[in-house]
């Protein structure tokens, strides 16, 4: 049988390298006792790093496809107002929105709740306790939903207007023809940047550690500082991450290859 150049050059030579610097490091985490306190410690992290990329992301979607769905309204005061927003958010770096939402919108928030409700008789909230966690959280929702609203507005649009024709001259109302002719065609166009962005939430997630947030990040530079082993320890952050992100991409293309063979059944 003749080789097939084309296949070869296919293999994911870059996985079995990956994979092969991946062991070496977990190998020197189990025989390295400096490896081993570094992983311990930052292990403490991952629930910390799942729980923020999770909840950002879940609500960032949600605020995304809102903000798409009122891109595309009929109403122009709608449409102005997603598209300032949009614009607005997508042009503040991530880092830069992290820091005004938790310097400078959090407190504003907590004077104007202490306005409304202090005639109430409601005890005084205090910025302190508006959590650095969830201004993380908010800034991260606020920043992808920007573009998020970009994705699903695109898939959105590409959804073939004869078949909303067809829905509608069938009797469905906008609801229904949303939920089960729009919205279904449009996610499986939009899978792929969905999963990339969800991939890049999960690396973004590490700017929390500029608010003191003890995610993987915060953890390594506090262990760092306190080793003075920085090989080691980012080794073992690095490693962390690549972990999480790699199995990420490799489950997202598996869900992506079995929708592309069901719709082509």
């Amino acid at each position: 049988m003749t080789p097939n150049p084309k296949h070869d050059a296919d293999f994911p030579w870059w996985l079995v390298i990956l994979a092969t610097t991946a062991a070496w490091l977990f190998y020197e985490v189990w025989a390295s006792d400096v490896y081993s306190q570094a992983m311990a410690t930052l292990s403490k992290g991952i629930w910390l790093t799942v729980v923020v990329t999770l909840v950002a992301y879940g609500m960032a979607c949600a605020l995304g496809l809102a903000l798409a769905m009122a891109g595309l309204s009929r109403f122009v005061v709608l449409r102005q107002l997603a598209r300032f927003y949009i614009e607005v958010i997508r042009g503040v770096p991530i880092i830069v929105l992290l820091l005004y939402v938790a310097f400078v919108v959090s407190p504003a928030f907590v004077y104007a709740f202490n306005w409304v409700t202090g005639p109430l008789g409601f005890d005084p909230l205090k910025t302190r306790d508006f959590p650095l966690l969830w201004r993380a959280v908010i800034a991260l929702t606020m920043a992808y939903s920007a573009f998020l609203a970009e994705i699903f507005r695109a898939g959105l649009q590409a959804v073939d207007k004869g078949q909303i024709e067809a829905a509608q001259a069938l009797g469905l109302n906008g609801w229904q023809r949303f939920r089960h002719i729009v919205f279904p065609q449009a996610f499986r166009m939009i899978l792929p940047p969905l999963g990339n962005d969800f991939v890049a939430m999960v690396k973004d997630s590490s700017l929390v550690s500029v608010l003191g947030v003890s995610d993987i990040t915060q953890l390594g530079k506090v262990t760092a500082a306190g080793n003075f082993r920085y090989f080691e320890t980012y080794n073992v952050v690095a490693l962390l991450y690549l972990t999480m992100t790699i199995t990420l991409s490799l489950v997202l293309r598996r869900i992506e290859t079995r929708l592309k063979a069901r719709s082509e059944r």
